[in-house]
């Protein structure tokens, strides 16, 4: 088994922890924006009031703190009209935002917006997704869901990342600062702080990395220990989405008993009318940064 990746009679924290908050952190039922805010929160709240011989859990649980202090310093320094997020319905930003409404309802700021999201502006959650060249459809699919399950204004932009964010400062002059989900090992994030304005020649606003000093693992950990919905390619083998040329499942999760040589750029890693031929473990089961991106095309 590769050193990469959890073994199947390992005693793994992610596993050990992903059940045991009782119920999942989005209901069957519908809920209001306050309502769902206050739900997050509530659940946030108990994770990081747990016990546990977890030392993965323990380092999760203070980068849950970490993160919910700096989410708190944005909404100090800026109005919620001046706040947006990127959001392309990847585990980091999904992380992000269910860390934001938890911040919101803390506030007291998911109450404060009297807009009707069926106008289609949502003040609190005002977003940008900036759509790959050739998105996966499940993908989409999963922002669609995003948009109706947490009340997100969700403006999109199929271009080119400086010239979309150009395009939506254009579009929503209010905006000053944008949350995103870059992590360290992200390209770029190496250097990167809390707080980041951008680089020159950029549109310019304040980037607020939350989530930066996650690791990936901490990613997987808080989203399965908390029960978060996510995209269906994570449990397909995918573990960093781009778009249909770009991405494919992650030759580290490749099940092993099966011959990697099989895999061809031409059919999709083995795909034969659509369907690939090769099995994958699903994203959380990878534990180290550096063989993330191992399914993207450089």
């Amino acid at each position: 088994m590769p050193a990469t990746l959890l073994g199947e009679n390992s005693c793994n924290d992610a596993d050990q922890t992903s059940t045991s908050i009782s119920s999942p952190l989005v209901p069957d039922f519908p809920l209001s924006f306050p309502e769902l805010c206050a739900r997050i929160h509530e659940h946030i709240s108990a994770f990081l009031a747990e016990k546990t011989d977890s030392e993965r859990l323990k380092s999760v649980q203070e980068q849950t703190r970490i993160s919910l202090d700096v989410l708190s310093e944005a909404l100090d320094r800026y109005s919620l009209s001046e706040l947006s997020l990127s959001y392309n319905g990847g585990k980091d930003c999904l992380v992000l935002l269910i860390l934001y409404l938890a911040a919101l309802h803390a506030k007291g700021l998911a109450r404060s917006s009297t807009n009707n999201v069926n106008t289609g502006h949502h003040e609190p959650i005002q977003c940008v997704y900036i759509q790959a060249e050739f998105p996966f459809a499940e993908v989409e699919d999963f922002v669609k869901t995003s948009v109706a399950t947490y009340s997100l204004s969700l403006a999109t932009y199929a271009k080119p990342m400086k010239e979309a964010f150009a395009e939506y400062l254009h579009d929503k002059p209010s905006v000053k600062a944008i949350f995103v989900g870059t992590r360290r090992t992200d390209p770029h994030g190496a250097k990167l702080t809390h707080f980041d304005p951008t680089d020159h020649g950029w549109p310019k606003f304040m980037r607020i990395h939350p989530v930066i000093d996650w690791h990936y693992v901490d990613i997987w950990t808080f989203t399965r220990h908390l029960q978060i919905p996510y995209c269906v390619l994570y449990d397909r083998g995918y573990t960093s989405l781009g778009g249909t040329t770009d991405t494919h499942p992650n030759p580290a999760l490749l099940i092993q008993s099966q011959n990697p040589s099989q895999h061809s750029n031409g059919t999709q890693y083995g795909s034969q009318n659509g369907t690939s031929t090769l099995k994958f473990r699903p994203a959380y089961e990878l534990i180290e940064d550096r063989a993330e991106r191992l399914g993207r095309d450089k």
